[in-house]
């Protein structure tokens, strides 16, 4: 018995045996996968009406309730790929295996879990229409080529012989678990083939053209789960994918909007603890990473190693129309559909593209991009607000793209733009060997979505500070540029350094300069003799600002040993010693050797208890880190202070005052000599 389904292929509907028995050619219709014992499961889709986007209206009362059963919904299907995996034996035996055991068994859950929605709803305001038809699923045969390393080329065809298989047993050559729904060969393309395709509003009279940048990091901290706070709060693994965050650290499906007002972030400004996600980009190269064996990973599907970004920029832009509003606080915003492989492309927005083309941009391909060229992934989030509502029932309806002409729907407002630009250092698998040599990569998906790039999205919310919010409003109002990277950043603590650029006593020399130094080392290490200083955490001026323009002194601690150069290096600064007049230049014959200069007692620049030298980069840079170093004991003559030039600091008492002060005890001395000299003549002249 066979069944027909309609799915998404190409421009629109199009018919496919859904399931057929393995006589008929099998699941992926190529003589080659039959009696393959994954075959029946693997890159097959079930295709279900996404109950979600449909509950558009939800009374307060009943959103927990409803959020509670629309994640019980996917958490359904997740069931039935793993039920679909584990029956591959008994489906290629008997075809109505899948019907039976599998696919009329979920429609049943689901219209049970509908029926519960409609029934929350309906206690506390008008029952939905409709979402009982919403029950039922397809199964969906993978296309020829589509399995998951199937080695097929770039038009999907298989290869005929099998040995090109990465994947298409669940397993890589070391036998380390994968996926085994996608990527495909055919889910890439060379984007040099592909034509420039960005169009730019043209700005009008009264367009807000500033922008504000904020910076978050990569997510070097490894904060990952596979919840989702905005669509099933509540619920673990409410999003059946892993997702990387940045910005707010309490991100997870039980965080309340205090936890996330009161949380740390990773962004440079303390003022934005706004959340921003998506979901994470992996290498398909069979690695165990932390949730191999777990929902959200390994278990439904995602799995090799995930890839940090190697950048990620958070811009938000104005309006090609209008000035912007603030957005409200806690506003939730997700761009992008999770779920567009089976829905369909309406809301799908994500946009992949190479560093160097991003003037032509991919909604539905992987970029392969060529040698030195990174991976970029774009978010262009709604910008649009219905002025009331900070999220709606189906995530969506609250906010709004603007028109090709930046107008907003009627009732509207512009607020700024999230525009997310996120970087990968990956570089173009081979699609020839199904990702043998070279792994393939892809995000991660629900499993039924099977890693499709269209199917990528974001999700922010916003924890901005209202006076930051503020600022940004009247930054790109004003058609400035403005936050991290830039001169006019709210965070830098204007430029003070708010008192944390201390060099912490780490700028001292590594030794003090020896006699043989002492002809080219100047006798203090100055200022300037230490290079920039990481003055006290960057310079993070009290959790005012990044240090670009606040605390990041160029006298800070950590400083190398002073330059051996002291005519080029040393400041031209006033110090507590006089200035030198004359140095002494007379040789005093062999006795020099003899003779000590005596070591200096004095305040030098750098010393603790001696004003520092100004500030850098508008910063106050702290004091520099601890006292510098002095003269040694003993030198071979004193020529190292000659070469200090007449502004340069100077220990306090130069040569020709230590000179005048140590003739009378030369002049005795001699006389001494002379004494023994005419008493040992004398002597002989008695033999």
């Amino acid at each position: 018995m066979a069944a027909v389904a309609l799915m998404l292929g190409g421009g629109g509907l199009v018919a496919a045996n859904v399931y057929a028995s393995a006589s008929e050619g099998g699941w992926g219709g190529d003589s080659a996968q039959q009696g393959s014992p994954d075959a029946a499961s693997s890159g097959a889709t079930i295709d279900c009406p996404d109950v979600g986007t449909q509950v558009t209206s939800v009374p307060d009362e009943a959103k927990t309730e409803v959020d509670t059963q629309l994640a019980l919904l996917d958490q359904q299907i997740t069931e039935a790929y793993q039920k679909l995996k584990d029956s591959t034996e008994s489906i290629r035996q008997d075809a109505s295996f899948a019907d039976n055991a599998i696919m009329n068994p979920l429609k049943e859950k689901r219209a049970a879990t509908i029926g519960r929605i409609d029934d929350a709803i309906d206690r506390v305001g008008d029952r939905p229409e409709g979402l009982d038809a919403l029950a039922a699923c397809t199964l969906i045969a993978p296309t020829n080529g589509d399995q998951n390393g199937s080695g097929g080329d770039q038009s999907g065809s298989a290869d005929p012989t099998g040995q090109d298989q990465q994947q298409g047993d669940g397993q890589d050559q070391q036998g380390n678990q994968q996926s085994t729904n996608g990527p495909v060969a055919s889910d890439y393309a060379d984007i040099t083939s592909v034509q420039p395709n960005v169009n730019t509003p043209q700005d009008q009279a009264d367009a807000s053209r500033g922008t504000f940048v904020t910076a978050c990091g990569v997510n070097e901290n490894g904060l990952f789960n596979s919840d989702n706070v905005i669509v099933a709060p509540g619920v673990t693994n409410g999003a059946h994918h892993f997702h990387d965050y940045i910005g707010n650290q309490s991100n997870n499906a039980f965080a309340s909007d205090d936890d996330l007002a009161k949380a740390d972030t990773s962004c440079e400004n303390p003022g934005d603890k706004s959340t921003y996600y998506w979901p994470v980009l992996r290498l398909q190269n069979g690695k165990q990473e932390q949730d191999a064996d777990k929902p959200g990973g390994g278990t439904e599907g995602n799995s090799g190693q995930i890839v940090t970004a190697k950048a990620a920029t958070l811009t938000f832009v104005g309006n090609p129309k209008s000035k912007v509003v603030a957005m409200p606080r806690l506003l939730r915003i997700i761009t992008g559909d999770a779920k567009a492989f089976v829905n369909g492309p309406a809301n799908a927005n994500a946009s992949w593209s190479c560093t160097g083309f991003e003037d032509r941009q991919l909604k539905d391909k992987y970029p392969l991009c060529p040698a030195g060229s990174d991976v970029v992934r774009t978010f262009k989030f709604q910008s649009c607000w219905d002025g009331r509502n900070i999220d709606s029932a189906n995530h969506r309806t609250h906010v709004a793209f603007e028109a090709a002409d930046g107008s907003c729907p009627a009732g509207f407002e512009a607020i700024p733009q999230l525009v997310q630009r996120i970087v990968y250092d990956v570089n173009a698998p081979s699609l020839q060997d199904g990702g043998k040599t070279t792994p393939l990569f892809a995000v991660d998906s629900f499993p039924e979505q099977q890693h499709k790039p269209v199917t990528d999205h974001g999700d922010f919310i916003n924890v901005f500070d209202e006076g930051l919010m503020k600022d940004m409003v009247n930054c790109i109002n004003d058609g400035k540029k403005c936050g991290a990277g830039t001169d006019d950043d709210p965070g830098n603590g204007g430029g003070s350094g708010g008192g944390s650029g201390s060099g912490g006593g780490s700028g001292e020399p590594e030794a003090s300069p020896t006699a043989t130094d002492t002809a080219t080392a100047a006798p203090t290490a100055t200022a300037s003799d230490e290079p920039a200083g990481n003055g006290g955490n960057e310079g993070n001026g009290g959790n005012a600002g990044n240090g670009d323009n606040g605390g990041n002194g160029d006298n800070g601690g950590n400083a190398d040993q002073p330059s051996a150069d002291p005519v080029t290096s040393a400041p031209d600064t006033e110090t507590n010693a006089p200035e030198p007049t004359d140095t002494q230049t007379t040789d005093p014959g062999d006795l020099t050797t003899a003779v000590s200069v005596p070591k200096a007692d004095t305040k030098t620049e750098g010393s603790k208890s001696t004003e520092t030298q100004g500030s850098s980069d508008n910063g106050s840079g702290g004091q520099v880190g601890s006292p510098t170093a002095t003269p040694p004991d003993s030198s071979s003559g004193g020529e190292s202070y000659a070469a200090v030039g007449p502004n340069q600091p100077q220990a306090q008492g130069g040569l020709a005052e230590t000179g005048a002060n140590l003739w009378p005890a030369v002049a005795g001395a001699l006389l001494l000599v002379a004494g023994f000299v005419v008493l040992y003549r004398g002597k002989r002249s008695t033999r």
